[in-house]
């Protein structure tokens, strides 16, 4: 009687365990997206990079043919005590590839807004990786609406498209979010 207790009593601490982990966040990407806002010449410049963002399954996938994007989501906020944050501006910046059997090249696009801003073939894996994933001073807000000397803080969410079970990706369905804060001092 005793063994099926044990038993019993180490299934269910299993059981707690597993479903205490489905709902923990996941800790191990939490880390992955860096975003590092600067202010100049009247432009907060937003510069966001994802680190570990492929995987061999995602290669796969784009192999495939299959068209995958990475969907920037894009807030400049401010901090309100005992409030909901104000949303100060939105941007969305996309960046898609498809992969051509046969050319064997990449065709990689960057969208801003829904305004196609770059469209460019790629044969190179590295190139294709650095064009979906890294990001460097984009000026996607200006300073006009900031308040002198008032905290500020830019928030990235990134998400892929598609999500399909044959080619999981290395972050959750609902995407990885990264933050940076920076005091706006005007020149």
């Amino acid at each position: 009687m005793s063994h099926f207790l044990l038993r019993r009593g180490a299934s269910s601490i299993v059981a707690l365990a597993v479903f205490a982990a489905c709902l923990a966040p996941p800790v191990a990407f939490a880390q992955s997206l860096r975003v590092t806002p600067v202010v100049r010449d009247s432009q907060v410049l937003v510069s966001f990079e994802v680190a570990d963002g492929f995987s061999d399954e995602l290669w796969d996938a784009i192999h495939s043919g299959l068209p995958t994007s990475f969907t920037y989501d894009v807030e400049l906020r401010r901090s309100t005590p005992m409030w909901v944050d104000r949303v100060i501006g939105t941007a969305r910046v996309a960046a898609t590839v498809k992969f051509d059997n046969l050319t064997r090249r990449y065709q990689v696009a960057l969208l801003q807004d829904g305004r196609v801003e770059q469209a460019r073939a790629l044969e190179d894996r590295a190139e294709v990786l650095e064009a979906l994933t890294v990001f460097q001073r984009l000026p996607l807000f200006g300073t006009r609406r900031l308040e002198p000397n008032a905290e500020y803080y830019v928030r990235v969410q990134v998400r892929t498209r598609p999500r399909n079970a044959r080619f999981p990706l290395p972050w959750d369905r609902d995407g990885v979010f990264g933050s940076a804060t920076f005091t706006f001092l005007p020149q």
